[in-house]
């Protein structure tokens, strides 16, 4: 008789690291199924697909893009926050508690947990930045480049928001204080995301740093850290984390302790940094963009055209706009050769906007770092200007009959003029007298040369065209009544004879 003896296999002891994973994988399952999560998600995706579908009318500078998906992720921070601060509280709220001590893995390591389910969230937060930033760079108007640190802000600020729901928890113990720190984020992050002062560098304390102008500069000029900011959303998120698990029995751990010591020296290493202000080199660099800029001039047709590095595939649509307008034009505007100018004011950065000076060189129009929509109108606005008075600066000092060729030569040749003639107005209308936007200073229309130019619209082209060659030096005259221009082009009941009286 044969007795096999039979040597018991070791089973390996459980690996506390294993178990905060599966804890943390399952309760970011949770949080993601979460009724506040999921709508919040739900309203980033649909707001991503409704925003950017036609933001920036198809043309958009990149390096205002990044930016732009900043806003939204603020909301599913929220709905994180309240997630993950009742998922903290459940066991007390369902008087579990006193039962986990039976448990492998300690509170500390639960509350580690706690924090890492956020990271499936800010991740898939990444995932909408990067579909809404991709789609703008996939634009054929796309220009400039954009900031992988201002994309990392929405991601960075909704770990930052989990983080801190975690930490509520563990701190206060109360179920009302995320809805009363929900309440009052929502106060503070709308004040938090306008502009204030450009110079108050305590608004790069808050998580998301709105500018009030509406101004695109060259990406090299605008000026913001933030590459120190995201470094400075991370020590926050990490300071509140670890904090969270300092809270929740971790106090004899050293590894926290000396975690938390290296996440709040990054924060405060990100905060100092990003409040250095300008530096010398920038406030001299827009001062050179704005006064004496360095830009690619190319040949396209008669016609030069001056733009910064950045924009120089847009010279194409721009010549576009001015052969429209010239092949309205009669006499030796028909074929003027222009030098157009990209200009921008730099020397107030982004948070203000200011009135460009008209250019005084014969022949020369400007032309902004926004195209499509309105810009499209206000261009052609301005080339007409300066083919009827011969420069901006005579330009916008039309007040006369000349006013009706210049804006019948602006809107002639867009397909739908009168819409175009809305767009290019302050108050975007048709009747009335009204300013005319332009890319430096604005014109004005009064009320008889809205009506005779709205007239116009509505003929055929051609026909239109046609009566202002052929009257063309007599529209031009400097001095020319409305009721001449609108005698000359055959539209009747016009009375005014000086528009510049208005």
């Amino acid at each position: 008789m044969t007795i096999e003896s039979t040597t018991a296999k070791a089973v390996p002891e459980p690996s506390p690291t294993a178990g905060v994973l599966a804890l943390a994988g399952f309760e970011a399952r949770r949080l993601l199924r979460s009724v506040p999560v999921l709508i919040a998600l739900a309203l980033h995706l649909a707001w991503i697909i409704w925003h950017t579908h036609d933001s920036y009318d198809g043309f958009p500078a990149l390096q205002d893009a990044d930016r732009d998906t900043q806003g939204t992720p603020l909301l599913v921070g929220l709905a994180v926050l309240l997630a993950t601060h009742r998922a903290a509280l459940r066991s007390l709220r369902w008087d579990t508690e006193r039962h986990f001590v039976t448990l492998v893995i300690p509170a500390w390591r639960r509350t580690v947990a706690h924090v890492l389910s956020v990271v499936p969230a800010a991740l898939i937060t990444a995932v909408f930045v990067g579909v809404q930033f991709g789609w703008e760079s996939l634009k054929p108007g796309a220009v400039g480049r954009g900031s992988v640190s201002e994309l990392l802000v929405g991601p960075l600020t909704v770990l930052l928001f989990g983080a801190a729901g975690v930490l509520m928890a563990r701190w206060l113990k109360s179920s009302v204080v995320a809805p009363t720190l929900i309440v009052f984020l929502l106060f503070f992050l709308v004040l938090g995301t306008t502009p204030g002062d450009p110079a108050d560098d305590t608004r790069w304390l808050f998580p998301v740093v709105g500018e009030g102008g509406s101004e695109t500069l060259p990406s090299d000029l605008l000026g913001r850290p933030a590459a120190w900011h995201a470094v400075y959303l991370l020590g926050l998120a990490l300071t509140a984390g670890l904090l969270a698990v300092l809270a929740g029995d971790g106090r004899r751990i050293r590894s926290v302790r000396v975690g938390l010591a290296g996440a709040v020296a990054l924060a405060l290493l990100g905060a100092y940094a990003q409040s250095g202000g300008d530096s010398a080199d920038l406030i001299a660099a827009r001062e050179r963009a704005t006064v004496d800029p360095k830009q690619s001039c190319v040949q396209r047709g008669l016609s030069t055209y001056c733009a910064f590095p950045e924009w120089t595939s847009r010279t194409g649509v721009w010549a576009e706009v001015v052969d429209e307008v010239e092949n309205l034009a009669g006499g030796t505007a028909h074929k003027q050769p222009l030098v157009v100018r990209q200009r921008v004011e730099a020397r107030y950065g982004l948070s203000a906007d200011s009135t460009l000076q008209p250019l005084t060189g014969a022949h020369e129009v400007t032309v902004g770092t926004r195209w499509g929509g309105p810009r499209v109108p206000e261009f052609s606005a301005a080339v007409a200007a300066v083919l009827v008075a011969g420069s901006e600066e005579k330009g916008v000092e039309l007040c006369d009959g000349r006013m009706v060729t210049v804006m019948w030569l602006a809107l002639g040749w867009q397909d739908e003029p009168l819409d175009a003639m809305r767009l290019v107005r302050v108050d975007d209308s048709i009747t009335g007298g009204a300013v005319v936007l332009g890319p430096s200073y604005p014109l004005s229309m009064s009320a008889d040369q809205t009506d005779v130019v709205r007239e116009l619209l509505t003929r055929p082209r051609a026909e239109v065209t046609a009566q202002v060659k052929e009257a063309w030096t007599e529209l031009t005259a400097p001095g020319v009544s409305t009721a001449r221009a609108a005698e000359l082009l055959g539209v009747k009941g016009i009375t005014e004879k000086d528009g510049c009286e208005e």
